[in-house]
């Protein structure tokens, strides 16, 4: 097959702590900076702003770069200095990306790092914004005023460069605000320009991470020069069959279907979906590699696929599977078959080396088009991170990924597809839905840089669960990760004891300022305060053991019944898996869906079947990752 077992194991990884000396502006001081720099450099108040918007929301991050080595509210970028500290792949265990037992894994490519010298001049702004200021690099880095004052004067000289004065009036300025984007390519500037416009137009107030309040009022009467982009010369975008909505810039760098002889292929499977079989879920993943290598995997036929990849940068979006083909991403062959997998630049042990704006506005496009298109709903039972994906079987439990892990704010990126997280149900409800406040919200973890040792404190968007209502009661345990009972552990790529934003579970039990939830077979408790609520109540489908049953089996994928199979199509183990759902317990619905294998194991695809059977699935939220229960084996209810 030519897979690599798990994803890269040795890829950049940007530095997880903030510089030393990394300043945090005085309250109130941040607007009143933004609006110094915008009259030193001649740049409308209301452009800098929404800029800076874009790219951090206004956030210093204590320093620390971007996933693209970004700094600094303007996020300019050094990704000479930020990509200085590599480390290993996040994941632990080897994972096989197809998850199908119908063939083996074996050994594949490895991942390029690539050399300083080779980085495009969107990842080394720094430099040239230390040039145009006076000011050090460093100081730009670590100091909020100066890298405001960097970034009003790379779009000053935007400006100058591109024979345009330096016009009070914000709609002069959509060339200056394309160039800034770094994108090389026509429509990522122009996507990049109209958000940026959009910002201005709409207006936004936040709250920063160093606690400063920043206000752009709306201007919705500013109509940009959109034509000054044709002046920049950028390249066109790759042709291709790319299948993306049109307010995103996308091109198609496509994934090599390529056979090695002696059975042996790569790197995804022929399908014809959906008239094969139904697209459920959107997988979302980070690429624990930067850009330039994120593309040199996907077209190499040895390794594994994915149908799209997202910039962090400028959110460029590059489609190398169509859509009815068959991405190996996910570690389970049931997923694969019925989903669309979306690679993020970004490194998930790297709490500081932050997404900008920019991605998480994209791909929330790029979600809502693909759900609209296939009828996925959007919620967390079906936009999926890699790091609720199940294992197949009990042997493969291990060795599932953990990407986007703690760090992505679901709660931001459904507010982005439209979806916000809010309560549907009063304060006695039998179902919550996790949803901590992000920023303010800073578990500790441990392992991002050294084992044991504790990451940088970051907003996270998953809490704790623990095995009685108090923070110093041990975590809860999971069997399938460990096997020998041992209690879960606070590392950052431990999902044994997790719940993350948007996901829901059925109220086991309420006791002052903690929640108890049905997690894994056990009852787990998180805090959960009155006053700094880390969940919202809810309404929804849930399901127990139907009576009679004192437990049902628990399964990693929905595989058709034995009788199903036709002739020449080997029965595939419907195996279950470690845990055992109790009588009593409650799990919420995702999804009831039909016994299904899609048989590809030869690149010959004129004899891939589609197997479905008679027997129904529901899919549950049952831990961290979801999981399929046999619809015969338990009643639902609505709560």
């Amino acid at each position: 097959m030519g897979l690599l077992a798990s994803a890269a194991l040795l890829l950049p990884l940007l530095s997880a702590a903030p510089p030393a000396g990394a300043d945090v502006p005085e309250a109130g001081s941040l607007q009143a900076q933004f609006a110094r720099a915008a009259a030193r450099h001649g740049v409308p108040e209301s452009v800098l702003l929404a800029v800076s918007y874009l790219q951090s929301r206004w956030d210093g991050h204590g320093g620390a770069p971007s996933v693209t080595g970004g700094y600094g509210p303007m996020h300019l970028t050094d990704a000479v200095t930020a990509l200085a500290g590599a480390a290993p792949h996040h994941s632990d265990g080897e994972e096989d990306p197809r998850g199908d037992s119908s063939r083996a894994v074996r050994s594949g490519a490895e991942a390029p790092v690539p050399a300083a010298d080779s980085l495009p001049p969107r990842l080394r702004t720094l430099e040239r914004a230390s040039a145009l200021s006076g000011i050090p690099a460093e100081e730009l880095r670590t100091g909020t005023a100066a890298n405001i004052e960097g970034g009003a004067a790379l779009l000053a000289a935007a400006q100058r460069e591109a024979g345009l004065p330096a016009s009070t009036d914000p709609a002069d300025w959509y060339g200056a605000v394309a160039r800034y984007s770094g994108a090389d390519d026509s429509a990522t500037a122009t996507t990049y320009a109209n958000d940026v416009f959009d910002v201005i137009r709409t207006g936004e107030s936040r709250t920063t991470d160093s606690g400063q309040v920043v206000t752009l009022p709306a201007a919705p009467a500013v109509a940009p020069a959109t034509e000054q982009v044709a002046a920049l010369g950028l390249r066109r975008p790759a042709g291709g069959p790319v299948e993306c909505p049109r307010s995103v810039a996308c091109e198609w760098i496509p994934a090599p279907y390529e056979e090695f002889g002696d059975g042996d292929y790569g790197n995804h499977d022929k399908a014809d979906r959906p008239t094969s079989q139904s697209v459920d879920y959107i997988v979302i993943h980070d690429t624990e590699a930067v850009w330039d290598v994120t593309l040199k995997l996907v077209q190499d036929p040895t390794y594994v696929s994915w149908q799209y990849s997202l910039r962090s940068s400028d959110g460029h979006i590059a489609q190398h599977l169509p859509l009815k083909d068959v991405g190996w991403h996910a570690g389970n062959w049931f997923v694969n078959a019925k989903s669309v997998g979306l690679e993020h630049e970004g490194f998930l042990t790297s709490p500081d080396s932050w997404y900008t704006e920019a991605m998480y506005r994209t791909s929330a496009r790029l979600v809502r088009y693909l759900a609209a298109r296939y009828g996925i709903p959007l919620d967390r039972q079906h936009i999926l991170g890699h790091d609720n994906v199940p294992g197949t079987v009990t042997s493969t439990i291990r060795g599932m990924h953990t990407d986007p892990g703690p760090y992505w704010d679901w709660a931001h990126y459904f507010r982005l597809l439209g979806r916000p997280i809010t309560p549907s149900a009063g304060p006695d409800a039998s179902v919550v839905t996790i949803r901590p406040e992000y920023s303010a919200h800073q578990p500790v973890y441990t392992g991002c840089a050294v084992a044991g040792e504790a990451c940088a404190p970051h907003g996270s968007g998953a809490v704790r669960l623990h095995t009685a209502p108090s923070a110093d009661a041990p975590l809860v345990k999971d069997i399938g990760l460990r096997p020998g009972g041992q209690d879960s552990t606070t590392g950052v790529n431990d999902t044994g004891a997790r719940a993350s934003t948007g996901q829901s579970y059925a109220v086991a039990e309420r006791r002052g300022d903690w929640t108890a939830v049905w997690y894994l077979g056990q009852k787990a408790w998180f805090h959960n305060p009155g006053k700094h609520p880390t969940a919202v109540n809810a309404r929804g489908l849930v399901l127990t053991p139907r009576e009679g049953l004192a437990s049902v089996p628990v399964y990693g994928r929905a595989y058709p019944e034995a009788s199903a199979y036709p002739a020449g199509v080997p029965v595939q183990a419907v195996s279950p898996l470690p845990y055992r759902l109790l009588a009593g317990q409650r799990y919420v619905v995702g999804d009831r869906t039909p016994g299904e294998y899609y048989f590809a194991p030869v690149f010959d695809s004129s004899g891939h079947t589609v197997v479905r059977g008679q027997e129904d699935y529901y899919q549950i939220q049952f831990g961290h990752r979801v999981a399929f229960v046999k619809a015969a084996d338990v009643r639902v209810s609505r709560v």
